[in-house]
Order: structure tokens, then C-alpha cells, then sequence
């Protein structure tokens, strides 16, 4: 009996100390941190993260990988670390109630509070800070320059810091410029056609305009070891060279001098030596350089009148020896296909080893008849039934294809150009960083139609041969997965029919993964299509092996088939499921005898962790770093050193940087082989006063749904959680979410899920159940799982059977609508962005693609697997609408006018027929809003309503008045209705 006392006053005394700890409510939204941009620096000693909260100012924070050193900076962010780890550059925004302010008072966008730039030495406390920043740039590889743009000031020339070459330049262009117009003036007013400059152009070309003095800025190269700079203006844009030892830009004409004309110039910061490469022109754009910037290409048009109906578009190319740019390639150059040109949208790069230029070509278009009067016009859509894609996609990519081209190239050896691409032949897949001799073609062409009902193409696959421009069908009719190898040696792919990975190496095609025996594809595959794979992880150096995924290992393969595969990982007995993390950007493929870091998750615990498999050992192996009840977020490493910076969350644990770096090591005197990649030093601490709230738990629930399939789903409780209570249940769902048990889910006003969070705080229980589907019965599925959970809990007595509400959105929404008509076990529902009748919504649109909706029914989440005509009877027994005299349940319909996703209308359908049938419902419609709800203040809105509503059904509260009473059209923008009853 006194034992019975002692843990009976010892219980009181801890839930009195959970009792006294706040619900959440709407208020704690802003202030809730997350972690946003994060950096590693190439030597591993420095890390710059920022913590951002929901709404309001952000900080910067630059601290030492040993901890020695910290520094924040208010509102800074797009940060980077220079790749000497020497030097952070960073941009710090204006004050959040500044821009705010400025929204209010409407004000043009040029008169905005503008960013900075900032700069830190890393290890040292000042802050170097320019105002008015417009953009600025850091070369990849070199380690002391910054270029950046900065607005000038209204008719004021800023003195440069350095008396430099580049003015000197500039002044001789400036006198060349004068010269120029002096002979332009001696001469006769009528100038022979055709007649060029010294580098190619009309002498007589125009000057620039006011729009382009708007545009420009004052361009300053700064040397960030010495402070000191080189300042050009009315610059438009600007590029470093990868390796920093080339800038290039564009300048516009002076609007005050009437002499100056566009020029590109090329300025070598090591020499503060700037060249002109042309002088001249009405647009230039899409530089390209090679690596050590030596070679520069651009698009230019420089010829047309400035109101011309026609314009075409050059290649201009310079290098090492020419004076200034030459006309590389235009519509008239040998090579270009008749009736093509030089697209002004293509994207201009060059090969990896700089022997190739790459551009866009694309057809000539007739110049627009101006005899046509705008009020005159017809405005019509021809919807045919031989064209490719249906009109409401035509018309949504619009802008995308009138900036169509295709893919050419110059071999800067041979001086040849050979088109690669075509309208036939669309896409072509660049191998060995643009120096492979074979590349791949993928077209759809003539296949298009059939994309309404399936959602994909047939694809052909060909071979194209880089230095003939020879194409050839390697694969016909494909309907799969296209993988480049690393080289061009080998064509991969993986046939949806076959269920295998295929490769062609020139000669022959050869099935390379017949021989393993698991499923390369989505085992858990539940919709009327074929699955698709788990995917490729990489190629081995030189193209000797290709590792793809299962579900759970990794193989090794090699691709001609010869030898068998390999498993590198065993994951499958333990349910222990392997992926590599690819940590530099700049692999192209796996070296020889490197060991691979991984990141693992156990399906059965959802636990995550890291491990590394060892390629030194004999055939080798995998160890295991670490493995936590968490979920792993975002994994960066150091370029040249074993320093990891990850991100580790739990539902309890709100997500933290954490490093394998403990305090006090000396990385420039570590062995990297010493250095464990056990991540336990924490970084950050975020959102503290989350311990004075009532917080909850995530655990896994297992149960038999109706079907007699075994199932699992996350069960959250409130933190003072007494199994003797009697709790209100809010289920939630989306296809399956048992994966993320350990996820952090921050109070916020989400887009449309609930918050979960949020509810649970404040004394619900909140079920998220995972729903298995077969074809043709969604809604019969979602309820074997869902209703059958929502019981199974029932049972375990702490859960009110009479106050359980649901929420779903979208895809979860239909099933709110469909559960309502099936069972009366929930007392609220709220469905967001439902599909109510299937039958309208399978010929319907979806507004944000232009797509038609039947694929969806047919082939993918609707899992329906029939044509309407086909089994009508499945779409009547799947959509709510048929069923609506069966509901008893309360339902709050969120449908937007501009939903893209979901028609509009199907949630008007829903609203007038319960409205007509006498049952109670709501329609919630964000003027212009998708659907996903964007605006914060639209989020904010619906998570005092939804909370309303719930706490009305669920707990017995007092209604608002939008419930009771609604919102008339005539006190809308007045009166929101969130007051309570009286």
C-alpha cells in the first residue's frame, strides 16, 4: 500500500511538472528557427550556416570547426567560402520591417532597401561592408578576387581606388569612339551597305538607351587580400573564368555620351590589364569561358535596327593571339542546317578539355506582320486531335518553346560545326563533360499523343557521333530510363517491360543485370503501371563498372556483361536499406579504390545513420559509423579533408548541425586517418523554448487492416500523455508516412497538412496511418486502413471513440470526401483540394501543367487502372458525389480558384450537393491562391480556422462565427468571422 502511494504521489508530481507547461498556440509561429544555407570550407577548419526564423530577420553564423571561433552577422546569407578557405563572402539583406514598410507603401521595386556585400577573413573579427549591392561573383577556383555590382549613384562617377590599365583602356576605346564618329561625320550621310568597322560591324551602329542605364551598375574588382580595386561602369553583366584569371563583361552605353557605344570586355585582375574584345551592338549575352578563361565565346546581335522586325543572332570567339573577337558562326556559316540560326537562348559552354563549342540553333522565324491591327485579331485556340500535346499545355509552355533549340556544336580543331539536335531529335545528352566521342539522342517525336492517357513517352535512344554528327537508332521504342556513362563509352538504360538494365557499347546491345536475382525496381509499387528503378548510383572510373541500386544493397556491375555482379552491401536480411552520398559536386564518376560514404535507414525502426564501405579490404566491406533514432538530413564534406557537417533531427528534437570535428582539434596537424566521421560534436542549439511547451511523441503502431494485411502508422501523443485519459484523434494520411517517425514537424502554418505539432500540444492525439493500395478500390483501401487503425486504437483505451476528426489534402483530401459517405466514426472532417466526382474530374485539367487528368486515373495515383468507358462503374463507386446522402459527418472543403492541380469546380461540386442535401459544410476559397496555400498570411488564416473547427467537434468549444453563422459577400475584407459565440 505505501508503495502504491509513493509511485502514485511520484506520478502526480510529474505530470503537475508537464501540467505547467504551455500549449501552443498561433503566436510561436515567427520565432521558430530552422537551419537554412550551410557550408563547409575546403580545408574542413571553417563552417557558415544561417538560422532563419518563419517570419522576421535571419543570422549568419561563421565559426571554427574546433570551436575556437564564432561570429554572427545579422541578416546575412548567400554566403560562400572562398576556395582557398581563406575569405566568406556574403550578401546581408535589409531589415525585415524595412522591406515590410516598403510593401506597404507600394513602392517601385528600384526604390527598395537594397542588400550589401560583406566580406570576413575567416579567424578574424572585421566585416568589410558596400552598400547597394546588386549582385556579385566569386570564381570557383581562384582564392583572392571578388567582382561585384553595386547600384551607381544618380550621375555621379565613382573615383577609382587605384589609377589602373583598365581606365587607361577604356579612355583609348573612348578616343577611338571619337575618332569614329569624326569620320562618320566627313563622310557621306549615305553609307555604302555593308560597310564594317575595324572589328566586324556596322561603323554606324546606334548608341545605348535609357533602359539599359537602369539595368547596368558599377562593376568594382576587389582583391580581397589587399583591399585594393578596379572599378568599371555601367556594367550589364559579368563572369569569371573558373579559375579566376579571366573576367569578362558587358558595358552599355553611356546615356550622357552620345560617343559611347555596348562593348565586351575581357580584364585580367592578375595583370589589371583589360582588353576590348567588341565594340558595338544592340545585345550581347551567355558568356562561356573555358576553365582558365582563356578561350571566350558569346551570342551577339549587333547588326539590326533597333525597332527591327528580324533580328538574328552571331557567335563571337576569342583566344589568346587575336586582337578581338571574331565572327565564329551565324545562319550563313558552313554546317548550319538551311532555314536555321544561332539561337539567342541556347546555352553557349564549351567542352571540358575547351576543343568544342556547344550553342542552340534553332529555325528562322518570319518576321511579325505589322499590317495586322490588335483590335482586328481573333483570339482562338484550334484544338486538333493530330497535334502533339493538347492546347492548355501548348499554351502553358509557350514561352518555354518559343525559346526551343537544339544542340550544336564546333569543334574548334577542325573548324567544323555539326547540329546534333532537331525538332525530331530534341534532347541530346552531352557525355565526358562535353569531350565524349559518342553522345546520346532521346526523342518522342511522332509518340506525344498518347502522353494525354499514359503521363510518359516512348522514347527512341540514339548514338550520335560528336566529330560526323552521324546518328544511330540504338533503341526503339523505349519505355524506361536513359543513363550516360561517364565517358561516352557506354549507353545505359533501364526497360520498364523487361525490368532490366541494358547496355550498348558501340557495338552490341547486352542485358547486364539478368543475373540478379531481387527486383532492381520498387518493390512496393501500388499503381496500375509498370515500377520504375531504384536507380543508378554511379559509374567507376573509365566506365570498368556501374553501381545501381535495389531496394535495400548496392551492385556492382559491369557492363559488358562479362563478369558477374557484385554486391557490395548486405541490407536486405536486417531490412537496412544503403545509398551513397555524392559530397563533391564536381564527381563525374567513382575512382578506383575510393571508400564510398553511406547513409543508412533500417525500414523496420526508421533509425538512420552513416557507413562507409572499405574498398581495401578483400572484396570490401561495410562498416557501420553510427546509427540513431533520427532522421539525417542534408551530409556536406570537406573537399580536402575527412570534416563532415550534417543535420540530425528526431520529433522531439528540432534540427541541429553537427560536426565529427570535436573542440580543440588541430585539423592542419591532424592525420585525416585518425579522424573519426562520428558526427557528435552539436553546433547549434535551435528553438530552446520549445522545453516550455507541451511538446509530444512519435511511435510506431502496428495493426491487421480489414483486409487482413498487416500495417503500420505513427501514433502522436501529448507530452503530459495519462493512458487513463480519454483523448480527441485527428487522423491524418497521405499514402505512406511511417518513414518519417523522425521527423521534426515545427509548429507552422503549413500549406494545407496539419499541423500536427500543433494539435498534439494542445491535447489531441494525432494518427497518421500508412494506406496499401491494389487497382480499381481506392477509396476501398483507404478505408481497410484508416478506419480499421482509427478502431485498433480505439481499443487501447485512450482514445475517445466518439471525438475522432480527420484531415487530408489533395490526394488525402479525396479520401476525406469518400470516407464520410463510408462510416460514421469520425464527428469533423476537413478535405482540402478534394477530387467529389471522378467522372468530371478524369477529362478535366490541371491548371499548373495544362495536362489532361486521365493519366492520373488511369496509370498513377488515382490507381483506377480503366478508362471512364472502359469501367464506369469503378469511377462511380470511387467518387464521393455518388454517395453524399450517406453522410452525417461535419465537412470543411478548402478549394482555391486558382488551384493548379485539382479543378476548381470539384469542390463546388462537393459544396451544392451536401448543401442541397441538407448537410453541414463549408467552403473555404483563398482568392488566387493554388493548391498549396502560398501566402503566409492564407497559412496563418487556415490554422485558426481548422483549430476552430476542431476544437468545436472534438472538445466542446464555442463555434466561430464563420462556422455558425458564415461570412456574407458584403463584410468580406471587414469581417473575418473567427470571433467566437458569445
Amino acid at each position: 500500500m505505501k508503495k502504491w502511494f509513493l509511485l502514485t504521489a511520484a506520478f502526480m508530481i510529474y505530470a503537475s511538472c508537464f501540467s505547467q507547461k504551455k500549449p501552443l498556440d498561433h503566436t510561436v509561429y515567427d520565432a521558430w528557427q530552422s537551419i537554412g544555407e550551410r557550408k563547409i570550407s575546403n580545408n574542413g577548419q571553417w563552417f557558415v550556416y544561417s538560422i532563419n526564423p518563419q517570419e522576421g530577420d535571419n543570422e549568419l553564423v561563421i565559426q571554427s570547426s574546433n570551436a575556437a571561433y564564432r561570429q554572427v552577422i545579422p541578416r546575412g546569407y548567400d554566403a560562400v567560402i572562398t576556395d582557398d578557405s581563406r575569405f566568406v563572402v556574403f550578401k546581408i539583406k535589409p531589415a525585415y520591417q524595412q522591406l515590410r514598410e516598403a510593401k506597404i507603401k507600394k513602392k517601385k521595386p528600384a526604390e527598395f532597401p537594397q542588400d550589401s556585400l560583406a566580406i570576413v577573413e575567416l579567424g578574424k573579427t572585421g566585416i568589410w561592408k558596400k552598400a547597394m549591392l546588386k549582385s556579385f561573383q566569386v570564381p570557383e577556383k581562384g582564392n583572392n578576387w571578388v567582382a561585384f555590382m553595386v547600384k551607381s549613384p544618380e550621375g555621379i562617377r565613382t573615383k577609382n581606388h587605384t589609377v589602373d590599365s583598365a581606365r587607361h583602356q577604356m579612355v583609348t576605346d573612348s578616343l577611338l569612339h571619337i575618332i569614329d564618329s569624326l569620320r562618320q561625320q566627313l563622310t557621306s550621310v549615305e553609307k555604302k551597305p555593308g560597310k564594317k568597322g575595324r572589328d566586324g560591324f556596322d561603323a554606324d551602329e546606334g548608341n545605348g538607351n535609357e533602359k539599359d542605364a537602369e539595368e547596368s551598375g558599377e562593376l568594382v574588382v576587389r582583391n580581397m587580400v589587399n583591399g585594393k580595386e578596379v572599378i568599371f561602369n555601367h556594367v550589364l553583366e559579368y563572369r569569371f573564368s573558373k579559375n579566376g584569371a579571366k573576367l569578362v563583361m558587358e558595358t552599355a552605353a553611356d546615356p550622357k555620351d552620345s560617343l559611347s557605344r555596348r562593348m565586351v570586355l575581357r580584364y585580367d585582375p592578375t595583370l589589371n590589364w583589360t582588353d576590348t574584345l567588341s565594340r558595338g551592338g544592340n545585345d550581347f549575352r551567355d558568356f562561356a569561358l573555358t576553365d582558365d578563361g582563356s578561350r571566350i565565346a558569346y551570342v551577339a546581335e549587333r547588326d539590326a535596327a533597333p525597332k527591327a522586325l528580324q533580328k538574328f543572332y552571331r557567335i563571337w570567339y576569342f583566344e589568346p593571339g587575336m586582337d578581338s573577337a571574331v565572327l565564329l558562326a551565324d545562319k550563313n556559316s558552313v554546317g548550319m542546317e538551311v532555314g536555321m540560326t544561332v539561337s539567342e537562348f541556347g546555352q553557349l559552354h564549351f567542352s571540358k578539355n575547351g576543343r568544342r563549342l556547344f550553342f542552340g540553333v534553332a529555325p528562322v522565324l518570319p518576321p511579325k506582320d505589322t499590317s495586322l491591327v490588335d483590335i482586328d485579331l481573333v483570339k482562338l485556340d484550334i484544338w486538333h486531335y493530330k497535334d502533339d500535346y493538347l492546347q492548355t499545355v501548348q499554351l502553358k509552355r509557350l514561352q518555354q518553346d518559343l525559346k526551343k533549340n537544339y544542340l550544336a556544336v564546333y569543334d574548334l580543331v577542325s573548324n567544323r560545326i555539326h547540329q546534333l539536335g532537331s525538332e525530331e531529335l530534341p534532347q541530346v545528352i552531352e557525355t565526358g563533360e562535353g569531350n565524349g566521342l559518342t553522345f546520346i539522342g532521346v526523342t518522342d517525336f511522332g509518340k506525344r499523343i498518347e502522353s494525354q492517357w499514359t503521363g510518359t513517352t516512348k522514347k527512341d535512344i540514339y548514338a550520335i557521333d560528336v566529330n560526323s554528327g552521324i546518328k544511330k537508332l540504338v533503341v526503339k521504342n523505349l519505355d524506361g530510363l536513359v543513363y550516360p556513362s561517364s565517358t561516352g563509352k557506354f549507353i545505359l538504360w533501364y526497360d520498364r517491360k523487361l525490368k532490366n538494365y541494358f547496355t550498348w557499347d558501340g557495338n552490341a546491345i547486352k542485358n547486364i543485370s539478368a543475373k540478379i536475382k531481387v527486383p532492381l525496381y520498387d518493390e512496393e509499387n501500388d499503381v496500375p503501371d509498370d515500377p520504375y528503378p531504384y536507380g543508378v548510383m554511379g559509374w567507376l572510373q573509365d566506365d570498368s563498372a556501374v553501381f545501381v541500386y535495389d531496394r535495400y544493397n548496392i551492385w556492382q556491375i559491369d557492363p559488358t556483361g562479362k563478369e558477374n555482379p557484385f554486391l557490395l552491401t548486405d541490407g536486405r536480411k536486417s531490412k537496412l536499406v544503403y545509398r551513397y552520398l555524392k559530397l563533391d559536386p564536381d564527381e563525374h564518376f567513382i575512382p578506383s579504390g575510393a571508400n564510398l560514404l553511406l547513409k543508412t535507414f533500417n525500414e523496420i525502426n526508421k533509425n538512420a545513420g552513416l557507413a562507409q564501405w572499405l574498398s581495401a579490404a578483400p572484396h570490401g566491406n561495410v562498416k557501420t559509423i553510427f546509427t540513431e533514432a533520427v532522421a539525417i538530413g542534408s551530409v556536406q564534406r570537406a573537399k580536402n579533408f575527412p570534416a563532415l557537417l550534417i543535420t540530425k533531427e528526431s520529433y522531439t528534437r528540432s534540427p541541429d548541425l553537427y560536426t565529427n570535428i570535436l573542440p580543440g582539434t588541430n585539423l592542419a596537424a591532424a592525420d585525416p586517418g585518425s579522424i573519426s566521421l562520428q558526427c557528435t560534436q552539436q553546433l547549434t542549439r535551435l528553438n530552446p523554448q520549445q522545453q516550455d511547451y507541451n511538446w509530444g511523441t512519435a511511435e510506431l503502431f502496428t495493426w491487421k487492416a480489414y483486409n487482413g494485411k498487416n500495417s503500420t502508422g505513427i501514433v502522436y501523443k501529448p507530452e503530459d500523455f495519462n493512458p487513463r485519459k480519454k483523448y480527441p484523434m485527428i487522423c491524418y494520411f497521405y499514402e505512406k508516412l511511417s518513414d518519417g517517425l523522425h521527423q521534426y514537424i515545427p509548429p507552422a502554418p503549413t500549406p494545407s497538412r496539419l499541423n500536427i505539432s500543433f494539435f498534439v500540444s494542445r491535447g489531441y492525439v494525432v494518427f497518421a496511418p500508412d494506406i496499401h493500395y491494389g487497382t480499381g478500390h481506392p477509396g476501398r483501401d483507404a478505408y481497410n486502413y484508416i478506419v480499421s487503425g482509427a478502431r485498433a486504437l480505439v481499443k487501447k483505451g485512450f482514445v475517445d471513440s466518439t471525438r475522432i476528426g480527420i484531415q487530408g489534402q489533395s490526394w488525402g483530401g479525396y479520401q476525406v470526401a469518400f470516407l464520410v459517405t463510408a462510416t460514421n466514426l469520425f464527428k469533423a472532417a476537413w478535405a482540402g483540394a478534394p477530387v467529389a466526382n471522378m467522372t468530371s474530374a478524369y477529362g478535366g485539367i490541371r491548371w499548373g501543367s495544362g495536362l489532361n487528368r486521365q493519366f492520373q486515373y488511369e496509370r498513377t495515383q488515382s490507381r483506377i487502372g480503366a478508362t471512364l468507358w472502359e469501367k464506369p462503374q469503378l469511377y462511380l463507386e470511387n467518387s464521393p458525389l455518388f454517395h453524399l446522402q450517406k453522410v452525417k459527418t461535419p465537412l470543411v472543403i478548402m478549394s482555391n480558384d486558382n488551384d493548379g492541380a485539382v479543378p476548381w469546380y470539384q469542390g463546388i461540386e462537393l459544396f451544392t450537393a451536401m448543401r442541397r442535401l441538407g448537410k453541414k459544410v463549408w467552403l473555404l476559397d483563398y482568392n488566387g491562391e493554388d493548391h498549396n496555400l502560398v501566402e503566409r498570411k492564407n497559412r496563418k488564416d487556415i490554422q485558426i480556422r481548422e483549430q476552430q473547427f476542431f476544437d468545436w467537434l472534438l472538445k466542446d468549444a464555442k463555434p466561430a462565427k464563420w462556422i455558425s453563422q458564415g461570412v456574407p459577400a458584403v463584410k468580406k475584407g471587414k469581417d473575418w468571422g473567427l470571433e467566437l459565440e458569445e
